[in-house]
């Protein structure tokens, strides 16, 4: 029996005349053999039948028959005999999908199902539950749709078989339209201009640019371009000169142009030709560029040049280096008699041929496409009132735990600032300076409330006490404690501000000017000697311990800004220690003298004298011992769990790999992370890492990349103790040491933690959202793996549950030799394990970047037989399907990885794609498939994508009955 093929109807648009409602009806066979089996979906409104059909097919070179019927028409008034005469009829009248077996000249009706899927809700509709549409009918409609189908099946049966005869006609009308086929997603390929080389909506419009370009690069070359230019000039980038080269040298050997420049009017025939929307020319254009020799035949050597150029343009070097490999692979596909060389229709056919493992969606939703519009641009209200209350409330539902926080540490600062102010109000003090003092003395307040408050989002230890062991992270967003540390920072400035500005600005000068009657109730707090100038101020404790402390503070403060922790700023050689987390890290330690000599300020106060109304030790006294009781554990406690290296391994993309014993007691979750510290390096210095093995594994692993002075040292010194791999292992170096015993050439390293992470929480959710980019793949590989052990023990539980119930129904029989099995010993560690599906993306730029995880990858792949995780992985400096520059990529991994089940770009049993995620799609199709449920959005990676994630996250949770809650890994 031939292969089976599975053809979509697409429905048209139905108007309120009921003589006009049509459907089209696509559908593609593939011979094979004498027999033909054919399977074809059908859409359309049931009714009597009004038209014929004519047929069409393709020429016989390729191996697939291709046939389109044309169009279909039926009666709508005979749709249903039970609705009145007088009910509107629109686009959602009475549609079904029927697909057919079609055997030699049996037709059999396989299903008959609502129209765009198979349950009787509509998806779309189902989708946006939330989003009332217009116009639209009832559910009630739609179910009884199918109830009536029966009765329908008889009007429009003969018109099927009809169908079904004419397809195997054959036939001499027009050309088939492939781009409205089931092969439209292959046959977008092969396009030299895209988008995103400025092709413009259309060739005239592009050619504007082109032309443009042309006369700014040939202003010293008397209107000639040179072929090293052309690329650049079509909008190509650098990395494609090699390619867009070859490329003219293609379309000038097809109209004889022997030099090595054209004019602007050559360079127009040239555009028009790649520009062409045409299938046919562009698969030329593309066999022209292959086929050097312009004999009409590719050979094994010419197949293996244009791959080498392939991979060079998509900066894919293992392809280079294996592309007579490749060659060798295509040709055997396509040239299986040996015959030496290919022709165009070989080509053709290769192309032709639908990616393994993907999906191709038909009938998209119009009205889907316009509420969730690429812009993000919700629907407008016209009443702003109404506006501001929807947009309000939904900022109150995503954010209310910070909300409350945000508020309770306002109203607490607030408070204790009014309380000063008022207190000062009443004394003398104020008849002197003012409300200058009551500022100064309100603002004091609150740096000190901040001051002791600022310790407590760092106590690392207890906030992953309180997250795994109580239930506060319900109401208390402990994600969030960095950006709340800044939050207090910010409000710390301010009360420097309103403190020392009130001060210096007023308080001194007044005091300074006073007279002697206006001083005098000051004698008490400043003596009999009025203070002559401001000198007399700063010379004071109180004086230069204040200016000390800004100043710290202020050094402080300015390098842990982005811009000199992130190494934003240019700044001259010199300097340029003063970027970087070096600096920062280090200036942050100047708070143990800071908090020194805060206390000592406070209790040297001008106008205070009694020690229990000197209240800055009150505030300091339980978080800096909270604190240094932090500072002490992770001393004690990486010193007496020290660790030994069992595995080191260096990989492309500057990354190291550790892989350490894991020390006695040390649980973690996946998704948290430790401290790594290195004496060789620096005996202060610990960097924070994400854990990337799983909790039942029986090593600790992390994979840290060079991204700074800290990480380049790390790396440096673990390359001079490995070695290039041996028998076939990933990675540039390696270094084994798996039988026990430390290596003593290793450098020593230290661990501390687990720390808590906002990954650790994805076992709340049934289903997850998990993105890394680049390195930040590193917490989701340690969740991914953690998911299939927690599902595998899952399955066991399960099969020793259904083993004692069938022996606890055994012992109540009555047979005295059934064992009593105890559930005590049942795995406990998946309690509260709700995850079923998971989606894991990972986006990286390089293709050496997969040799970090190929492993892990691989054995997810081979475990996972359920299909519970979905893994994506991106290559973002291959071309996006489509392009011609990896169209030839793109036919090499379909066939590598239908022969060997390994994919050419990540070297894993995990097939790649191309270009960058389109983010929103992959949010929709979540959408789709988990209506009514939670999505945890679990991201670690580059700041730039994390507010289109979160938007995305928000936009579909208020337009959806899928509720997406998003989380970012904060180091």
């Amino acid at each position: 029996m031939g292969s089976r093929r599975h053809e979509e109807g697409l429905m048209t648009s139905s108007e309120n005349n009921s003589d006009t409602e049509s459907t089209q009806l696509s559908t593609a066979a593939e011979a094979s053999g004498s027999a033909e089996f054919e399977r074809r979906a059908f859409s359309g409104p049931l009714g009597e039948p009004h038209n014929s059909y004519a047929p069409s097919s393709l020429s016989s070179k390729s191996t697939r028959a291709w046939r389109r019927i044309k169009s279909a028409k039926f009666d709508k008034s005979a749709v249903d005999s039970n609705r009145n005469p007088g009910t509107d009829q629109n686009e959602d009248d009475a549609y079904v999908e029927i697909t057919l077996d079609i055997l030699d000249d049996t037709v059999a009706v396989h299903s008959v199902q609502a129209a765009g899927g198979a349950s009787n809700e509509d998806p779309e509709l189902a989708l946006l539950a939330k989003k009332t549409l217009e116009g639209k009918k009832s559910s009630s409609f739609r179910s009884s749709l199918l109830r009536n189908t029966s009765s329908h099946i008889r009007q429009v049966s003969q018109e099927l078989k009809r169908l079904a005869s004419f397809s195997k006609r054959p036939s001499n009308a027009r050309r088939f339209d492939r781009t409205k086929s089931a092969t439209a997603h292959a046959l977008k390929s092969l396009k030299f201009i895209t988008a995103k080389t400025g092709g413009g909506a259309s060739s005239s419009a592009g050619w504007v640019a082109v032309e443009k370009r042309f006369d700014d690069l040939t202003v010293k070359s008397n209107g000639l371009l040179p072929s090293s230019l052309f690329g650049e000039c079509i909008g190509m980038n650098k990395e494609s000169k090699e390619f867009a080269g070859e490329l003219f040298r293609a379309l000038a050997r097809r109209r004889n142009i022997s030099g090595d420049a054209v004019n602007k009017a050559q360079l127009r025939e040239f555009w028009e030709q790649i520009s062409d929307e045409s299938f046919d020319s562009r698969l030329q254009t593309f066999f022209d560029m292959v086929d050097r020799d312009a004999d009409g035949r590719i050979t094994e050597e010419e197949v293996r040049e244009i791959i080498s150029l392939s991979a060079s343009a998509n900066k894919l070097s293992n392809i280079q280096k294996q592309a007579k490999e490749y060659s060798a692979l295509i040709m055997e596909e396509l040239d299986p008699d040996g015959a030496g060389y290919i022709m165009v229709e070989n080509l053709e056919t290769l192309l032709l041929q639908a990616p393994v493992g993907q999906s191709v969606s038909v009938n998209e939703s119009r009205v889907l496409s316009q509420l969730l519009s690429q812009k993000l641009k919700p629907t407008q209200e016209n009443n702003p009132i109404t506006r501001w209350y929807e947009k309000t409330k939904y900022f109150l539902l995503d954010n209310w735990q910070r909300v409350w926080v945000m508020m309770l540490w306002l109203g607490i600062v607030s408070g204790l600032f009014v309380y000063k102010f008022l207190q000062y109000k009443n004394k003398a003090a104020f008849e002197v300076m003012g409300y200058c003092v009551c500022i100064a003395k309100g603002g004091a307040e609150t740096l000190k409330f901040n001051m002791a408050l600022i310790l407590l989002p760092v106590c690392r230890n207890t906030i992953t006490w309180l997250r795994n062991k109580t239930k506060w992270g319900v109401v208390v967003p402990f994600d969030d404690n960095l950006n709340f540390h800044k939050v207090i920072a910010a409000g710390i400035v301010v009360g420097v501000g309103l403190h020392a500005g009130a001060h210096l600005t007023c308080d001194f000068p007044r005091l300074i000017h006073a007279t002697e009657e206006e001083y005098e109730p000051m004698i008490p707090s400043f003596g009999e000697e009025q203070p002559p100038n401001y000198w007399w101020f700063v010379k004071g404790v109180e004086g230069w311990t204040g200016i000390s402390i800004v100043v710290l503070m202020a050094i402080a403060f300015t390098l842990a800004t982005p811009w000199f922790r992130r190494n934003k700023l240019n700044l001259p050689k010199p300097l340029k220690k003063l970027t970087g987390f070096n600096a920062f890290w280090y200036s942050h330690h100047l708070f143990v003298i800071v908090y020194a000599l805060l206390i000592v300020h406070g209790i040297k106060l001008y106008l205070t004298k009694e020690w229990y109304h000197k209240t800055t030790w009150m505030y300091l006294a339980v978080p800096v011992v909270l604190y240094g009781c932090e500072r002490l554990i992770r001393a004690f406690r990486s010193s007496i769990k020290p660790v030994k290296i069992l595995k080191v391994a260096v990989y492309p993309g500057n990354v190291l790999a550790l892989h350490m014993s894991k020390p006695q007691g040390f649980k973690y979750k996946s998704g948290q992370y430790t401290f790594v510290n290195c004496a060789a390096v620096s005996p202060f210095e610990w960097h924070p890492f994400s854990i990337t093995s799983a909790p039942g594994d029986d090593y600790l692993s992390v994979h840290i990349r060079t991204l700074g002075d800290w990480t380049r040292q790390l790396k440096t010194v673990f390359s001079e103790v490995c070695q290039p791999p041996t028998g076939g292992k990933s990675g540039l170096l390696r270094a084994d040491n798996m039988q026990g015993g430390n290596n003593p050439s290793f450098p020593k390293i230290l661990i501390d933690g687990p720390y808590g992470a906002p990954a650790q929480d994805y076992k709340k959710y049934d289903v997850v959202l998990l993105v890394g980019l680049g390195i930040g793949a590193t917490p989701m590989v340690s969740i991914v793996k953690d998911i299939i052990n927690n599902m595998k023990m899952k399955g066991k539980d399960d099969d020793d549950s259904i083993l004692e119930s069938s022996l606890e129904m055994g012992r109540v029989s009555g047979n005295p030799s059934t064992p009593n099995h105890s559930s005590s010993g049942k795995n406990k560690s998946n309690r509260g394990f709700k995850t079923r599906k998971a989606y894991y993306y990972w986006v990286t730029r390089e293709q050496g970047s997969f040799e970090w995880f190929k492993g892990i990858l691989n054995e997810v792949a081979d475990m996972d037989e359920k299909g519970v995780i979905e893994i994506h992985n991106y290559c973002t400096s291959v071309y996006e399907e489509g392009d011609a520059r990896s169209a030839l990529i793109a036919m090499l991994q379909s066939l590598h990885h239908a022969k060997n089940g390994v994919d050419v770009v990540s070297g894993t049993r995990v097939k790649s794609h191309f270009a960058k995620p389109n983010w929103r799609q992959v949010y929709k199709d979540i959408a789709r498939r988990h209506p009514d449920s939670r999505v945890g959005v679990f991201y670690c990676g580059a700041p730039a994508l994390t507010k289109d994630l979160k938007e995305l996250a928000l936009h579909f949770s208020h337009k959806t009955t899928t509720k997406f809650e998003f989380h970012k890994e904060n180091f």
